[in-house]
């Protein structure tokens, strides 16, 4: 018999409530159970929104800041799973986790803790708990605030400085930080403790559910979900101490807009914070520079006592995506500078300084297309997953480079962050490179739709949004990834996400990767592009390549009709075992990926030539690791490249075909390399 449990997560409000475990109610678990949409007393309007996000501007050196990283060795112990509260009884946080005498294991940080080890700690479900010491120096402690940032934990986490509590967070994938000077000793040994839960509930975002199983061995909790990639748990991204002044620019808002005449716009709004000592501090001016690549200053501005302003940028050089011009991706330097009375000879002195890199581009759209700079886009990329051997979803930038340059060499303009938000390092990566990003939060294959969970999905969005906004390289948010939106509680509940979230899109477009069809679909109505997930010949029709075109052509077509939107096909593919081949074809083989992919291109050829389908993304970039079923060799071979980023034989198939695209669209060459020279009759008709 199973027996089922769902973690809740509560914040520290005062006092230490966290992560309290109960037995799960059997109204949700029972298998036959009733939609708690169905009930009469479930009402959305008393749902409450998100408390808006502060501060989080991405650790930066300057005049004025110093940033440390917290990055390498930690220590780590696990929870007992049966008794993951175990470590808050016994207040592990207030010594070191040696003394708890248990296991000590050594973890990299940043990594998933899954794949490190060569026992079960891969499986384990529950709590865990990790630790390191650093020093603060002297000079940090009567004019700075020293802050404590993590860029992400998954899922939930709580984190101690000396025994101390200094701040929580659930939803992975999403930074979070505090101050923490007064908790520090400067000049001394700091010791700071994170306890980390991976279990997912009903109301988590993402979904999954806890239960019992008995072994030979006893029971054990198993967590089980439905989406389709491994649940990697631990500090996934850097951790970092960063200083401020005690009066400091604490967040950045920029939009930008370009003219046909060249006329670049950056509208601005600064936010400043201060400690109690700040207080006393005056500022008196904000002085605001944009400055090109080389280092020239293109506008500026200096406001007195008003902390928002606009720039006007003449011949401004637009950011454009890649292989739409010639230099992709050109972002300016955007320099805040704060400055304050000083009392030596009444001059001013300056008290802080923040530079963001900034790219100008107009984004629109309307019923039929997606414009860029008033150029309508044509997608062509990927959706991926932040998945890698035994760092897991850990940030490994060696990695992320190599992940850009295969972008490129692809010839793939943007790719989809399937299914969760990825590494700030990503983004600015795909900023420097021209590369267009629809931005997913974690809600995959969401279910029994209830308050909590849309408050908790609100939550996700609005984290998600607050980071990235500023990202030239962002042209759409994705609310969801092929959720149950067929069901009856899906209106109501996707009805009041997309009303919420239109509200700080921030002149973003709003999409979603669904999977139901467009005829029961109750989420597509409420969105500005339609992206739908269909895998011809693979999950149906199995085998079957001459069953692709029509059936795809006549969907995406249905689609059109009902909400009169842009269409993207978010995902296609079928899995492929490198180095598998079969001539006729043959499913799971090389040569059927080939096939199954060249008659998908013909389908969205057609499909382009109607004017309002406006992209095609791949499933997926690379193999990934999944969770052990039959269905799974090693994980999720769809890749185009496999998980140690070599291509299968597809990927050079993909790769002429993006390059035609941009040759056909833009105007752009062909790479030398793209054909391998046969005889001289062929290689002239090429």
């Amino acid at each position: 018999m199973r027996r089922h449990w769902m973690p809740v997560i509560f914040l520290l409000l005062g006092s230490l409530q966290v992560l309290l475990a109960y037995p799960e109610d059997d109204f949700l678990v029972n298998a036959n159970r009733k939609e708690l949409t169905d009930s009469p007393l479930f009402e959305y309007g008393d749902v409450r929104k998100p408390t808006p996000t502060k501060g989080l501007l991405y650790p930066r050196d300057s005049e004025t800041r110093e940033v440390r990283s917290l990055d390498g060795m930690w220590q780590l112990v696990r929870s007992d799973p049966f008794d993951p509260l175990q470590g808050i009884r016994e207040k592990w946080f207030m010594d070191a986790l040696r003394k708890t005498g248990r296991e000590i294991i050594s973890m990299p940080v940043p990594a998933s803790y899954n794949d490190i080890t060569t026992d079960n700690l891969r499986d384990h479900v529950g709590t865990v708990w990790y630790e390191r010491t650093f020093f603060v120096p002297r000079s940090w402690k009567t004019t700075q605030r020293t802050w404590l940032r993590f860029s992400s934990v998954h899922y939930a986490a709580v984190v101690w400085i000396n025994g101390r509590n200094a701040t929580s967070h659930s939803i992975g994938h999403l930074p979070f930080e505090s101050e923490i000077s007064g908790l520090l000793s400067f000049g001394g040994n700091n010791r700071i403790t994170v306890m980390c839960d991976n279990r997912l509930s009903n109301r988590t975002i993402p979904q999954g559910s806890v239960y019992e199983v008995a072994t030979d061995d006893g029971s054990v909790p198993v967590q089980s979900y439905t989406f389709d990639f491994f649940n990697y748990a631990g500090i996934h991204r850097s951790v970092h101490l960063y200083t401020t002044p005690l009066l400091h620019i604490s967040d950045l808002e920029v939009t930008t807009q370009l003219t046909n005449e060249g006329l670049g716009r950056i509208d601005y709004r600064v936010w400043l914070e201060a400690s109690k000592e700040g207080l006393q501090i005056q500022p008196t001016h904000l002085r605001v520079q944009l400055r090109d690549k080389v280092g020239h200053v293109a506008a500026q501005q200096i406001n007195k006592a008003v902390y928002h302003g606009t720039l006007l940028v003449p011949n401004a050089t637009p950011w454009w995506p890649y292989l739409m011009h010639s230099d992709p991706g050109y972002l300016y330097n955007l320099q805040f500078e704060l400055f304050v009375s000083s009392n030596e000879k009444e001059l001013e002195a300056l008290q802080d300084t923040y530079r963001l890199p900034v790219g100008i581009r107009s984004l629109s759209w309307d019923n039929d297309t997606l414009l860029l700079n008033g150029k309508p886009l044509y997608l062509r990329g990927f959706g991926r997953h932040e998945d890698s051997d035994i760092r897991g979803k850990g940030l490994d930038n060696a990695l992320l480079a190599r992940d850009f340059n295969l972008l490129k060499w692809t010839g793939a303009n943007a790719y989809r962050t399937s299914h969760y938000p990825y590494s700030e390092e990503s983004m600015q990566f795909a900023d420097q490179h021209g590369i267009m990003i629809i931005d997913e939060c974690p809600a995959v294959n969401i279910d029994i739709f209830e308050p909590q969970l849309l408050e908790n999905h609100m939550s996700s969005l609005e984290q998600l949004i607050h980071r990235d906004r500023n990202h030239p390289s962002v042209i759409a948010w994705s609310v969801a990834n092929e959720p149950r939106s067929n069901k009856k509680g899906a209106l109501k509940y996707f009805e009041s996400l997309v009303n919420y979230v239109r509200g700080i899109a921030h002149g973003r477009p709003l999409t979603a990767a669904i999977n139901a069809n467009s005829s029961s679909c109750h989420l597509a109505q409420f969105l500005d592009i339609v992206g739908f997930n269909r895998y011809n010949s693979w999950y149906q029709n199995s085998g079957r390549t001459d069953m692709i075109i029509n059936l795809l052509t006549i969907e995406a077509q249905s689609w059109r009709d009902k909400f009169g939107k842009p269409v993207i096909q978010f995902e296609y593919g079928g899995d492929t075992m490198e180095g598998m081949h079969s001539l006729p074809a043959f499913i799971w083989s090389e040569e059927y990926q080939v096939e199954l992919f060249s008659r998908h291109f013909k389908a969205f050829d057609e499909l382009r030539g109607r004017g309002w389908f406006i992209g095609e993304f791949v499933w997926n970039f690379a193999d990934f690791r999944t969770a052990q079923t039959i269905t799974r060799v090693g994980g999720n071979k769809k890749g185009v490249f496999t998980r140690n980023r070599q291509p299968k034989e597809v990927a050079h198939i993909l790769r002429r075909r993006y390059f035609a695209l941009a040759k056909e669209l833009d105007m752009f060459g062909l790479p030398e390399d793209l054909t391998v020279y046969i005889s001289k009759h062929i290689h002239n008709e090429l």
